[in-house]
């Protein structure tokens, strides 16, 4: 007997492959969630390979924590702009650790653009983000 449109096994296919994105996603929030894992290199160095492929999608979760852990934890220039830009797509995307952090990073170079995000932060509810809009204020 032969079928004609899509394959049954299609949306079975698809629908693993889209939860097994999101357990690794899971997987390596929990691992740098973790208090007694979190701080590890290793451990760190696994959570962003898992975050990789997720932040390349534009999930905006991991791209959020795939750049702060670029940008703070790398000692290489090519990883810090990666985790820039990764930071820049989660923040317009209206994530609010991103805006807080790429406010954090743009607060020396550019005040401006620091202010827009910390607010941006403020506004969702980030009182770090409050804290660092007060030092930005011309004393």
């Amino acid at each position: 007997m032969k079928f004609r449109g899509k394959h049954l096994a299609s949306p079975s296919v698809s629908s693993s492959v889209s939860s097994s994105k999101r357990f690794s996603l899971k997987v390596a929030l929990w691992l740098l969630d973790s208090p007694r894992l979190g701080d590890k290199p290793t451990v760190k160095h696994l959570a962003g390979r898992l975050l990789k492929q997720p932040a390349r999608q534009g999930v905006v979760v991991a791209q959020s924590r795939l750049g702060q852990m670029l940008c703070r934890d790398c000692g290489n220039a090519r990883d810090r702009r990666v985790g820039h830009d990764l930071l820049r797509q989660a923040a317009r995307a209206g994530d609010r650790r991103a805006q807080l952090e790429y406010g954090r990073l743009c607060q020396h170079s550019e005040p401006e653009q620091a202010r827009y995000w910390l607010e941006l932060a403020a506004g969702q509810g980030s009182q770090e983000a409050l804290r660092l809009l007060r030092q930005l204020l011309p004393a």
